[in-house]
């Protein structure tokens, strides 16, 4: 067991930056709670581990969860950026609690075996067609929450990933359309009991991968104009501060806008949408002997977007 608390949190966030940690004017979107508010909050992050400006008072119009504000398009967005060029008051990141930020999407659309690299490991050919499944939404919790190991699973593994959340309603999407669609990304760890995703259930994935808690998202919902080039960024998990996973984007099989067209075939995307697009090599399941969670800390960080720190409990 890992000592925990703020103090912790904040030295582990500084520690674990292995990417320049500076203010930024990027579009770092949050949901947030504070001891002096009522009910969650929409914020930004004054960059990659910053504090907090509080957008609901900056406009009280605005709404106070990020799905009814992507479902405003461009008029709330427009709002964010007066916002980040305006010189406004920053809540010390100590103060806030830091929630998902996307919370009840419509739908968490999940991308097995998208890293040549992570086919490698397992000795499989890489897929000719995306492998979907699904998490469901009550899996989602906040990027510094706990994650829960259920009493029914041994065999609870890690696996970080980039995530795409959508920020325009749309069906039968083009890949050449599909970026206008997208809102930004953010870090999600793919929690999996792999009992239950490779032997029960009749090897259905669903139920391995949707345990309450198995969805950590976060840190922030980064816009896509902030991010240079999603398929090009490191990406990598630590487990007590060791890395086990270190790896880079640009192996996706899929890219994000193959995805979006290939998925939105079946059915509809809306706005706050999550598709967490695979992890690359070094899961617990594939080590010899296999390795799995019990009391750890695990840390998810992508170059650009930021870490997600989770105790396991």
């Amino acid at each position: 067991m890992l000592v925990s608390g703020r103090r912790r949190l904040l030295t582990v966030l500084l520690q674990a930056q292995k990417w320049p940690f500076q203010p930024s004017r990027d579009m770092r979107l949050v949901q947030f709670r504070a001891p002096h508010l009522v009910g969650p909050h929409l914020g930004l992050e004054t960059g990659n581990g910053g504090g907090v400006i509080n957008l609901n008072a900056f406009d009280p119009t605005l709404p106070k969860t990020m799905t009814q504000f992507l479902e405003q398009g461009e008029a709330t967005l427009s709002v964010a950026r007066r916002a980040l060029a305006a010189q406004l008051p920053v809540l010390p990141r100590s103060e806030v609690t830091f929630l998902a930020p996307v919370t009840r999407p419509d739908k968490v659309v999940c991308v097995g075996m998208n890293y040549v690299d992570h086919c490698k490991e397992q000795n499989v050919p890489v897929p000719k067609e995306p492998i979907i499944f699904s998490k469901f939404a009550s899996s989602i919790v906040g990027p510094y929450d706990e994650v829960v190991l259920p009493p029914q699973s041994q065999e609870v593994d890690w696996e970080v990933e980039l995530a795409v959340v959508i920020g325009k309603k749309g069906k039968h999407i083009k890949a050449t359309d599909a970026m206008a669609h997208v809102a930004g990304f953010t870090v999600a760890h793919d929690v999996s009991a792999r009992d239950w995703q490779m032997r029960r259930n009749g090897k259905q994935w669903l139920l391995g991968k949707t345990f309450d808690t198995f969805c950590p998202l976060g840190p922030a919902l980064v816009t896509k104009d902030s991010v240079a080039d999603p398929h090009n960024l490191k990406i990598c998990c630590r487990v007590n501060g060791e890395v086990v996973q270190s790896g880079n984007t640009n192996q996706m099989v899929f890219k994000t806008e193959d995805l979006i067209a290939w998925v939105s075939q079946f059915v509809t995307f809306y706005p706050g949408d999550v598709i967490l697009t695979g992890t690359p090599p070094g899961v617990g399941v594939f080590r010899k002997p296999p390795v799995f969670l019990k009391g750890d800390e695990v840390q998810c960080e992508i170059e650009e977007l930021g870490v997600i720190i989770n105790k396991v409990v």
